[in-house]
């Protein structure tokens, strides 16, 4: 290619989405199946993925879900804990983290998530993609199929594909509501008769046609359009992102080969194979594109092509725009060591806030409006209390003084006894040897004992009748 067409190239392939025609319809796109050490890569994380997928609502620990996000009744068990809006502040600070650390990984290492780990890709070229091609055969098979009329093998193979995309679009359906209700109210809901469960079933087709839709029609449109992160790379990514890119100094200029020729040119022959394969439609050798995935299926193609005539490998590669310009191997800079640091830490802050996290939850705060009691050497306070059991067992709590010497008497009960899952409020009085009040207001500390073990630690004022600091 001449450096006038590399520069018409270059100024010209960011002005247009690869899936939109100059006349502003949809570009349907037939890929290539891909073949390769880093497909058959992505296909072995991917079962795993999707075993854990299929398999997790099933999963119990103590006769409980091991993972539940029960938005409608604000009810989230995680790894066999469960979780209250009380915690929220956990997950509010649990999306900061999430955030930031995408940022960073992306700023690192680019779009690997989105190729190698997004549900949406993994579904679509690990699942939906692979019924395509055993139904429908490879991409220019399913292009002429797509333009033959409407005949029996053309119904046959249509019908079969829409009836296996609907199928497999019930079952995510079923699997992610039982993650929302658990999969014991899904089977109450299933053994029930149609009439209990209208609600649930609507709720079940509406699932399995946006999930129909989006795998049989809309697909990479996905990607390239609707998903914000695919928007993001434009300002997190560099040039020493680690990115799939093509090695512009090694395959310039391109020609084809030919037999028995002394090449003068580039190592890219011009095959084209990484566009064919390519789920979004991008030529890679265009540069960095927002509509690239990183799902490294051209690398796979061009490695194969390398081999067949007798090339190095790697044209097509990990590497960065740096890499690539100053002809050296990818290395872990300083900044991939510093931001890699930065993630280990804000994964370790929300490991912390996890693992801190106590299983009741305690307030006590004074009743407003009342002023304290004095009688019998004896300071008293009136306080409301407010204790919630986060765990799936009865608990029973004793509240003990600890930095002062006085007694802690619930109203109207003897005991804090907790069912599982439950809240509990009530008034209590703290009474205080009024000699060791010496200030209008004096901070106590209270323990919360279970089992005699101290659990918690809570603060509270206390207000006496000396003045003072």
């Amino acid at each position: 290619m001449s450096k006038e067409g590399m520069k018409l190239t270059e100024a010209s392939f960011r002005d247009e989405v690869a899936t939109i025609g100059k006349d502003g319809k949809r570009v349907w796109l037939f890929p290539h199946q891909p073949k390769g050490k880093l497909y058959n890569l992505r296909t072995l994380l991917s079962i795993v993925y999707l075993a854990v997928f299929f398999t997790l609502p099933f999963v119990k620990y103590d006769g409980h879900p091991f993972f539940l996000i029960n938005i409608l009744e604000r009810r989230f068990i995680l790894f066999g804990q469960i979780f209250w809006p009380q915690d929220f502040f956990i997950f509010g600070l649990g999306m900061i983290v999430f955030i930031v650390f995408i940022a960073l990984f992306t700023v690192v290492f680019g779009r690997v998530f989105c190729g190698w780990a997004c549900p949406q890709t993994i579904f679509m070229e690990m699942v939906f993609r692979k019924i395509e091609f055993l139904i429908e055969g490879d991409g220019p098979q399913q292009r002429i199929l797509n333009k033959a009329p409407w005949n029996t093998e053309k119904i046959l193979k249509k019908g079969s594909k829409w009836l296996s995309f609907w199928m497999v679009s019930f079952l995510i359906a079923n699997t992610f509501l039982s993650y929302v209700i658990g999969v014991d109210e899904l089977w109450k809901m299933i053994r029930q008769p149609l009439s209990q469960s209208i609600g649930g079933l609507t709720t079940l087709i509406i699932f399995t046609s946006v999930f129909f839709f989006v795998y049989l029609w809309l697909r990479e449109q996905v990607c390239t359009t609707i998903c914000p992160y695919g928007r993001m790379q434009g300002v997190l990514l560099d040039r020493d992102t680690v990115i799939v890119a093509y090695d512009h100094v090694r395959g310039e200029n391109r020609a084809h080969i030919k037999k028995n020729e002394e090449r003068t040119a580039g190592d890219c022959i011009d095959c084209n194979q990484c566009v064919r394969v390519c789920p979004t439609g991008i030529d890679i050798r265009n540069g960095t594109q927002l509509e690239c995935t990183n799902c490294t299926a051209c690398i796979d193609a061009c490695n194969k092509m390398m081999d067949a005539v007798g090339f190095e490998k790697g044209l097509i590669r990990f590497a960065s725009e740096n890499n690539i310009a100053s002809k050296k191997p990818m290395t872990f800079t300083w900044r991939m060591k510093a931001y890699s640091g930065v993630m280990v830490v804000l994964l370790g802050v929300l490991v912390w806030l996890l693992a801190s996290r106590t299983d009741v939850d305690v307030s006590i705060l004074r009743t407003p409006g009342q002023l304290f009691q004095q009688s019998n050497g004896k300071i008293s306070n009136l306080y409301n209390y407010k204790i919630l059991n986060k765990t799936f067992k009865d608990k029973e709590v004793e509240l003990k003084p600890l930095n002062f010497t006085g007694e802690i008497k619930l109203v109207g009960e003897t005991k804090l006894a907790l069912h599982k899952g439950s809240f509990a409020s009530g008034s209590l009085f703290i009474s205080v040897d009024d000699k060791s009040i010496v200030k209008r207001k004096t901070m106590l500390k209270i323990g919360v004992y279970e089992g005699g073990e101290k659990i918690r630690e809570i603060n509270t004022a206390f207000l006496g009748p000396f003045g003072g600091n």
